[in-house]
């Protein structure tokens, strides 16, 4: 091996042992590491940087804004809404999570899906008294699996991609990676289905041991003629254990419901009261149709409520507002405000809430302009004012609009009529202005460190090439597997694309793993497509670690898990899958 090899290796070897005891980000040592060998001269400078004008990391970067704009319009929230709200079981709730994670993650970003369908999976574990813990590492391994399932399902398909066109190989179809991705998929449905619930411990969700703390708000609601919730009982409305508020009565002009019981039918006009926390208040609020009574200048109007903020007011004792009704006390005209609830410590508020006098001490949820805060930080009638970080108003009259431009990006791939990363950039361009999303949410939505990684880690790769270690690395490995044959080889791809996805990111992992599998297959004389599709494959399916893939993470803290929770779920399906892809690439890649 030269001196060359010898340098990188040992620079790749610092950078893993970096990522394993979480030294530094995973964008800055790459990108620290591809910087160390175009100054030795190992890469040149634009073999350096090439990454970043790479198909594949410019596809990741735009589908991140086309995943955002489905969450923003409250597509993926919607869908997720009516898929889970009439199963009572477990097991009924991860069947039901497979037809919607699956192939929403075959065609968008895995990290906006589980965003948003965490909240849903929580909401209905609180309110049938089942651990979170039991779910969200199901939720996670969904995403992953479907993710294996298209060419855009997840950045590394991309990633792997790229790197095929940049080497002069014939890039893959959108469904190319379906033939195993699939089958794959079906088999981890079924082991989550019916072998998860042993293997997950029942832990109480951290989220919930903070509710009862917080305070609580009066809230009134009208059911507007379009609402969903029309014609169905309280139960069956999603209205019935709501986490952290409580559905009072129901207000039909002279007729009075209270208590409500479960199966009381909702009607259009109603006035729903409930008493709850911020965060459910702003879950109930998003319901197409039901709007807040407090002050008749709340904003309806989706695109006007973009325009809105929520702030959290406390009355002072010098307030002009002390003694004044909500109605009488004319807010949109003196602070530009509207009430949305409100909260008075050490009681429950009986009256309708614009008939409340406020008092010193009350607590007020307003929806405002953006210039409130900075208008009455310093106004007497008020103690002390807080943005609601959380409130986010969907843009739901974009919602169809979202759908048919994510329709025109599938057909555009599918048929191979338009380049892939230049059909996402059009339709992500295409998104900002039909107002699916705003040109500022498009940025933040995008996952720069995940870019900057996948980027510099290019690098890494050609550095592994130049130098000669990928040569030397696939000989020493072929001469191990050559005695098995060339499915063992395969296999052996694929445990150790599984091994270092585990420790270090999915993405970096696929790039380190490509000039291994090329030299290998130069050595076996075959074509490198099998060993190709088996390391995207590994890369792909992480379940044994939390930190090898971003969802695992996400879902980590708020499942209570353990370290050791993802060992004993996720060894047994990764083997299963391993053993799976290993016998059948060979079959739709012949070498």
């Amino acid at each position: 091996m030269s001196f060359d090899a010898l340098l990188t290796l040992s620079v790749v070897v610092l950078v893993l042992i970096a990522l394993i005891r979480n030294i530094a980000p995973p964008d800055m040592l790459f990108l620290g590491a591809t910087a160390t060998f175009a100054a030795l001269g190992i890469i040149s400078p634009a073999e350096a940087f090439a990454g970043f004008a790479n198909e594949g990391a410019i596809t990741v970067a735009v589908l991140f804004v086309i995943a955002a704009s489905l969450r923003e319009t409250g597509v993926l929230d919607s869908i997720g809404y009516y898929l889970l709200r009439k199963t009572k079981t477990q097991t009924g709730v991860l069947g039901r999570l497979a037809i919607l994670v699956i192939p929403s993650s075959a065609f968008l970003n895995n990290t906006p899906i589980v965003a948003m369908l965490m909240p849903i999976v929580l909401d209905w574990c609180r309110r049938y008294r089942v651990s979170p813990s039991q779910l969200l590492i199901p939720l996670s391994y969904l995403a992953i699996l479907g993710g294996t399932c298209t060419l855009i399902g997840t950045s590394t398909n991309l990633v792997v991609n790229g790197l095929m066109l940049e080497n002069g190989l014939p890039g893959m179809s959108l469904f190319e990676l379906g033939r195993v991705g699939i089958p794959c998929a079906l088999l981890g449905t079924l082991y989550l289905l019916f072998a998860s619930r042993r293997l997950l411990p029942e832990r109480k969700d951290l989220i919930s041991q903070l509710s009862d703390e917080r305070r609580e708000y009066l809230l009134e609601m009208q059911v507007l003629e379009d609402c969903r919730l029309v014609g169905q009982t309280v139960e069956a409305g999603g209205l019935r254990h709501l986490p952290g508020l409580f559905l009072i009565e129901i207000d039909r002009g002279d007729a009075i419901v209270a208590p409500v019981s479960p199966s009381d039918i909702i009607r259009a006009n109603d006035r729903l009261v409930f008493t709850g926390i911020v965060s459910s208040i702003i879950e109930l609020e998003q319901i197409p149709g039901l709007i807040p009574l407090a002050d008749p200048a709340y904003e309806v109007s989706p695109e006007r409520k973009r325009r809105r903020r929520l702030y959290e007011a406390v009355i002072s004792s010098t307030s002009p507002l002390n003694g004044k009704t909500i109605r009488s006390a004319n807010f949109r005209s003196t602070y530009g405000a509207a009430v949305v609830a409100v909260h008075r410590s050490g009681s429950r508020i009986k009256k309708k809430i614009g008939d409340i006098a406020l008092q010193p001490g009350d607590t007020l949820l307003l929806q405002t302009s953006p210039a409130f805060l900075k208008k009455h930080r310093d106004d007497p009638a008020f103690f002390l004012i807080s943005r609601v970080d959380e409130w986010r108003p969907l843009r739901r009259d974009r919602a169809g609009i979202a759908l048919v431009l994510f329709g025109v990006l599938l057909v555009l791939m599918t048929t191979g009529w338009m380049n892939t990363a230049i059909a996402g950039a059009l339709v992500a361009v295409a998104t900002v202005g039909f107002g699916c999303i705003s040109a500022s949410e498009a940025r933040r939505s995008i996952e720069w460190q995940v870019l900057v990684t996948i980027a510099a880690a290019f690098g890494v790769g050609t550095a592994l090439q130049n130098s000669g270690a990928a040569a030397a690395i696939s000989e020493g490995f072929v001469l191990l597997t050559r005695p098995l044959g060339l499915t063992a080889a395969i296999g052996a791809i694929y445990l150790l694309g599984t091994v270092l996805t585990s420790v270090i990111t999915n993405n970096a992992a696929a790039v380190l793993l490509f000039p291994l599998c090329l030299e290998t297959a130069k050595l076996y004389e075959v074509d490198s497509r099998p060993f190709l599709v088996a390391s995207i494959l590994a890369a792909s399916s992480c379940f044994v670690t939390p930190i090898g893939y971003q969802t695992n993470m996400m879902v980590y803290g708020p499942g209570g898990y353990k370290f050791a929770d993802f060992l004993r779920c996720g060894v047994p399906l990764t083997l299963a899958l391993g053993t799976l892809t290993t016998f059948l690439v060979p079959v739709f890649w012949p070498f």
